[in-house]
């Protein structure tokens, strides 16, 4: 997908917001670690990079349930296929 540069970062800035929330949230973490995970998980790429945003095609909840459980959650952790509506509320 081709985005304009505002396109991007909103939707950068917004997965960071959300994955930030999980890993404070089910993580444990405190507002500045989570926000280093998050800034980790999605690095800013550039306009030229051949993949850049391939990381949205998954949204904030998988990757951050994947980081903090492991690729098999779905299976282990059922109760958190699904985000709560916590998560569906963020801005």
């Amino acid at each position: 997908m081709v985005w304009s540069e505002d396109e991007y970062m909103e939707n950068l800035l917004g997965e960071r917001r959300s994955y930030a929330w999980v890993m404070q949230r089910y993580g444990g973490m405190g507002a500045a670690e989570a926000e280093r995970a998050a800034v980790e998980c999605y690095p800013y790429e550039p306009a030229d990079d051949e993949y850049r945003g391939l990381v949205f095609h998954d949204e904030a909840w998988h990757w951050a349930m994947k980081a903090l459980y492991g690729h098999n959650y779905v299976n282990e952790r059922p109760e958190l296929v699904w985000p709560p509506p916590e998560y569906r509320a963020l801005p």
